[in-house]
């Protein structure tokens, strides 16, 4: 019909549908981008190799930071020696950053650990607790709510208290006070020196100095004997070198009887294994969660030089403080000197930025607690003393630490649950599981030792054991004694002597617990903290393959759309035309 419009949709001209096409893509880049600020700009930088050593307390959490910026071209080598190791090395300059538990200046028997003459300042690098990990099992059945005063725990590595039928450990543990094997205690202590036994040993002269001075007189010693790193063997004591040394050691299914001190990360994700609930000021057997840790720091008096006193928090009221809290610093250069040079400085600020904000968001997973608003702000300011570091403005409000708040309190210690009524000192006990291994304790008694039903976990991760079937039972405590030849003896299990070092490697424990969080999985739908740490290989390097991918459609949209636009439409004009 005349005057009809044409067949064909009106269609907007080739160059205005290039450019909405090109403004989409864009638009949908950025999106993607701004979803995990940080994921790509570093990765257009370059850097240089920077190295590290010393502590293993916080090796994990160190670990996963350093796998986490390969993505971002980054190299950070760091080797975990023992916090005394890496003191050193960085007071010789053989390496660019240390890790420590404890400051130079130290008088560790008799002598007193110096300062490097090179210039340097303490960084905080992450908060957690040192935990007590143990092996313990009645007849066939594995005990996983174990609970200690801190006197007794102080008793058992000064080798006052020797088996775990002790009326000390009975008083602690009401609820397994009948069945408590007549086993010999074997603890196992590390061989190096270690910031973590600093820690305790810090601990135990402050609280309970008698009995730390007794046994340190015992073993030749000067008293009074304050913290040492290097913890004074005694016979029936097992020493091994390292956290993966201790707790792989008292990991090992045959190793009965044995109990260490060593980070929380190493019983929730690398060994799936338990540790014993500690009595605090308040009356109440805690574990070193990130709330709890973060409770319990409230109490630490930071000094001018970043470094901690704790004495507060040893004594903390609150029911959910966890006595052997602490925090982990980085030790870095703040002059051009031992091979430090400004190349080195770049990289070293980029890791440093890097953990301090990201890095904290999920150490939670790992056993670790998240530093507070102070020390990350801090840690901040070191970070620019670094030479050539490139000076990063932070918003520390888009680092999504758990702990922070708008009001400067810390979120997780606010937000912490108060423990349960059963984990009061008193008649009653939880059966709950701790650390990585959350499997309840049985309460029946196992006949002849076994029973029925129940089995252990795998890759080093033992969890639950049989459940008894009927009332007491004969042989239910287990035979055999422990190793007793100082360093290298080891625990007995069932008549057998321990003798390596293998740590245990392997998952944790798969009877209903998250091996990556030592949670029971149906814990996982309430999880406080939004991201789980990533890897190279992880969200971050994924995300860089969809923008690069993005990115190279983009290219495509500008330089091939147009033209194909053109034709396709030319060509319907051409038709509708001679229609």
């Amino acid at each position: 019909m005349p005057g009809r419009p044409p067949a064909y949709p009106v269609r907007a001209p080739s160059g205005v549908r290039a450019r909405f096409l090109v403004r989409g893509l864009a638009l949908l880049l950025a999106v993607l981008a701004a979803a995990l600020p940080g994921a790509v700009p570093a990765a257009a930088e370059s850097y240089v190799p920077v190295s590290g050593a010393g502590s293993t307390w916080s090796q994990n959490a160190l670990d996963q930071w350093r796998a986490n910026v390969k993505q971002y071209g980054m190299t950070v080598n760091y080797s975990g020696t023992g916090s005394s190791d890496g003191r050193n090395q960085f007071r010789n300059g053989t390496v660019d950053f240390a890790v420590s538990e404890i400051p130079y200046g130290i008088k560790d028997s008799g002598v007193v650990d110096p300062a490097p003459s090179r210039k340097f300042s303490y960084m905080p690098i992450v908060a957690g607790g040192t935990a007590f990990m143990y092996n313990l099992k009645i007849g066939n059945r594995r005990v996983t709510n174990l609970r200690l005063s801190g006197e007794v725990v102080a008793k058992i590595f000064t080798g006052v208290i020797t088996t775990w039928n002790d009326a000390a450990i009975k008083a602690d543990n009401p609820a397994l006070a009948a069945s408590l094997p007549a086993r010999k205690i074997v603890p196992v202590v590390r061989s190096d020196g270690s910031g973590t036994t600093a820690q305790l040993t810090k601990w135990m002269s402050t609280r309970h100095g008698s009995l730390w001075d007794a046994y340190c007189a015992k073993a030749g010693r000067t008293t009074p004997c304050g913290e040492t790193s290097n913890f004074p063997t005694s016979r029936g004591f097992v020493g091994q070198s390292g956290s993966n040394g201790v707790s792989g050691y008292v990991a090992q299914e045959g190793n009965v009887g044995t109990i260490t001190y060593v980070e929380y990360s190493y019983a929730v994700s690398t060994t799936g294994f338990l540790v014993a609930k500690i009595l605090n000021g308040a009356g109440y057997y805690t574990e070193p969660t990130a709330q709890n840790v973060a409770v319990s720091l409230g109490k630490a008096e930071i000094g001018a030089d970043l470094t901690q006193k704790l004495d507060g928090v040893y004594t903390g009221d609150d029911p959910r403080t966890y006595p052997l809290s602490s925090y982990s610093y980085m030790i870095i250069p703040t002059a051009q000197e031992s091979n430090f040079n400004p190349q080195k400085g770049k990289a070293l600020g980029a890791f440093a930025y890097y953990f301090l904000c990201e890095g904290q968001r999920s150490v939670d997973r790992l056993g670790y607690s998240p530093l507070p608003v102070n020390l990350v702000q801090a840690g901040l300011e070191q970070v620019r003393r670094i030479p050539g570091v490139t000076v990063a403005n932070i918003d520390i409000k888009n680092c999504k630490n758990p702990t922070f708040s708008a009001d400067g309190t810390n979120t997780l210690a606010k937000t912490a649950p108060m423990p349960a009524d059963c984990d009061k000192q008193g008649a009653t006990q939880c059966e709950t599981g701790t650390g990585g291994n959350k499997t309840p304790t049985q309460t029946g008694s196992a006949s002849g030792g076994s029973g029925s039903g129940g089995a252990t976990g795998t890759g080093g991760a033992a969890s639950g054991g049989a459940t008894g079937t009927g009332g007491p039972g004969t042989g239910g405590t287990g035979d055999g004694g422990a190793g007793s030849a100082g360093a290298t003896g080891g625990a007995a299990a069932d008549g057998g002597t321990g003798d390596g070092a293998a740590a245990a490697s392997g998952g944790a424990d798969t009877g209903g617990v998250d091996p990556q969080t030592g949670r029971p999985l149906a814990a996982g739908a309430g999880d406080l903290f939004g991201m789980p740490v990533t890897t190279a290989n992880g969200i971050g390097g994924s995300l860089q393959t969809v923008l690069m991918v993005l990115g190279a459609l983009i290219l495509l949209a500008v330089t091939v759309a147009p033209p194909l636009v053109t034709r396709h439409l030319t060509r319907r004009r051409r038709t509708a035309g001679g229609s």
